[in-house]
């Protein structure tokens, strides 16, 4: 099942995507709240499920919808390093534990939201990512009991400022500027996407393929993941996890030959299963 929040009027409205199109939840009893629907999921997937086997509801093109946030997630989580491929191409080593750092919340932003890119910076980056949805309060969990914590995934990038990403050891100021973390617009519930099978996910920037790899070539699995994040802080329901990225970023191309991101461009992630992100640079 894949979920969405798209705006309508002024109203944040839930939406289930099916063969025909995206049907509105929201007046079908299902108010206009996904944190709610992912809370409530062990009641409120089944109802959903059947309720999308009446084909005379009527549904709207994906295209024509205005997407929301996919969440209201308290915190913002992000794995780096997590692609062999990627760790080598920027000069480092495979991490022996997740390199685990952050976004502030207002970083998050829906799909087809432009981007605007700060006047005072230059080197901005892409980043392709699956992102984890957290379905229940999670702390310190095993690896095994993990999985029965995440709702679902979606698709991520883990836009950069390398500029300024590397000022200090801390990545932060590099990371979280407004609309830095674009994620959507649909959520695939856990039961329908195994991120350990080989997913494609792809980056592209303007039409042109730039990372192409699997999700299967993550260093850490998202069940280590999540049980990792939880020996430290509290997972709660929403609560989102940027999983890392594969090889082909601009900052792992040879010095003098790395063209930035620039305003004008598009960029677009795709993860097969879940569905294609794309934004805009402003």
């Amino acid at each position: 099942m894949k979920l969405c929040s798209f705006n309508s009027g002024e109203r944040t409205h839930l939406g289930v995507l099916t063969e025909r199109g995206v049907v509105d939840l929201t007046d079908k009893g299902f108010g206009c709240d996904m944190n709610a629907v992912i809370e409530s999921s062990a009641i409120a997937l089944p109802l959903i499920s059947e309720l999308v086997k009446d084909s005379s509801l009527p549904a709207l093109d994906p295209a024509s919808l205005r997407f929301a946030n996919v969440t209201r997630p308290g915190k913002i989580a992000c794995v780096g390093l997590n692609y062999r491929s990627h760790a080598e191409e920027t000069g480092g080593e495979a991490p022996k534990e997740p390199v685990i750092f952050s976004k502030f919340n207002d970083a998050l932003c829906p799909a087809g939201t432009p981007v605007a890119l700060p006047e005072n910076l230059r080197c901005f980056d892409y980043e392709s990512e699956l992102v984890i949805v957290v379905g229940r309060r999670c702390w310190q969990v095993t690896e095994e009991a993990a999985p029965d914590y995440i709702f679902g995934y979606t698709v991520g990038n883990d836009l950069s400022a390398r500029d300024c990403q590397f000022r200090s050891n801390q990545w932060l100021i590099g990371k979280s500027l407004p609309n830095f973390a674009p994620a959507g617009p649909f959520i695939a519930t856990a039961d329908s996407f195994d991120p350990a099978a080989p997913n494609k996910i792809r980056g592209f920037v303007n039409g042109a393929c730039v990372q192409d790899d699997t999700t299967n070539g993550m260093i850490f699995s998202c069940a280590s993941i999540v049980s990792y994040c939880s020996q430290f802080f509290t997972l709660e329901p929403g609560d989102l996890i940027f999983t890392g990225t594969p090889s082909g970023v601009i900052l792992g191309h040879p010095k003098g030959s790395r063209v930035w991101l620039k305003r004008g461009d598009r960029v677009r992630v795709e993860i097969e299963g879940i569905g294609s992100l794309e934004n805009e640079l402003i």
